[in-house]
């Protein structure tokens, strides 16, 4: 990473990202960093090892993995992330939190996911998926749980316009769908760990027998994302009581809001004539508004 160009919102986000690549040992250490309330561009590295019991060796390999040149790079980055109005807005929920401050913290949350998921969203990435949809002749989702919620969402919004999906959330039906898909097709796999082997194994298939794959994750080094064509990446904190799903599934829906809009343009006549069949499809079942 280069500390002067890059994104400051981009440095959370890409040290989460990575760790993943560590081992428990490596993740205690960096927990054990960003932690800290009180570290900054002065913290030294002998500190840092003492605090978390390692070597200042290890503490520098670990910032290597993490992406950056060094410790004193990582140090710069982080200090001048940690100092952003955003990276202050999370704060972790209470059991002693009035009705008020759950609110704030909440939204907080996900305008922070939000923020900081604009921060590293790859435009290129962003543009070739919109491509593949609207090219592809076959269209096939697949999630399980949260994330199934997900493709269902995304799945209405281009029926509106006319592009037609498949969204699945079983294992054996993902798997007769990955292996029905050929030159041409597409598979979006959704899993905000890209870990969850049902999703994994059906992109797996998919992209064997030729077809695209796309990957909407928190994690750009999973396997679900080293299994697929493209990756289009979320980001968000955890939380012990909400865990990272929640405000990251919000930033999901914006990128593939984002994405359908896209999509929407490569052909905007039809899109625009379909949203117009579409909805006067359903006008008669909608009350009418009283006077």
């Amino acid at each position: 990473m280069d500390g002067d160009s890059l994104d400051l919102k981009a440095v959370g986000p890409r040290i989460r990202m990575r760790m993943p690549l560590l081992t428990p040992l490596e993740t205690k250490v960096v927990e054990t960093v960003v932690g800290q309330r009180e570290f900054s561009a002065e913290t030294p590295l002998k500190q840092i090892a003492a605090q978390a019991g390692v070597s200042e060796a290890m503490v520098v390999k670990i910032t290597k993995k993490l992406g950056f040149a060094g410790y004193r790079e990582f140090r710069t980055a982080l200090s001048r992330y940690n100092q952003l109005p955003t990276a202050e807005m999370h704060q972790e929920l209470s059991t002693d939190d009035t009705s008020q401050e759950i609110i704030q913290k909440v939204f907080r949350t996900s305008i922070q996911a939000l923020e900081e998921t604009l921060a590293i969203l790859d435009v290129e990435a962003f543009d070739r998926v919109a491509d593949l949809i609207h090219a592809a002749g076959q269209r096939d989702l697949y999630g399980v749980g949260g994330s199934a919620q997900i493709a269902r969402d995304v799945a209405h919004k281009f029926l509106r316009i006319g592009v037609r999906t498949n969204v699945y959330d079983d294992f054996h039906l993902m798997l007769m769908s990955a292996a029905l898909l050929g030159k041409g097709d597409v598979a979006v796999g959704f899993s905000h760990s890209g870990n969850t082997i049902a999703v994994v194994e059906a992109m797996q298939l998919a992209r064997r027998n030729g077809a695209h794959t796309i990957a909407i994750t928190n994690y750009n080094e999973s396997i679900l994302a080293q299994n697929a064509d493209v990756v289009l990446c979320s980001t968000a904190r955890g939380s012990p009581l909400m865990g990272e799903n929640a405000a990251a599934r919000i930033a999901q829906l914006n990128i593939l809001d984002a994405v359908f809009v896209a999509v929407a343009q490569r052909n905007y006549g039809e899109a625009e004539s379909n949203i117009k069949k579409t909805m006067a499809a359903v006008a008669s079942k909608r009350k009418k508004r009283l006077i």
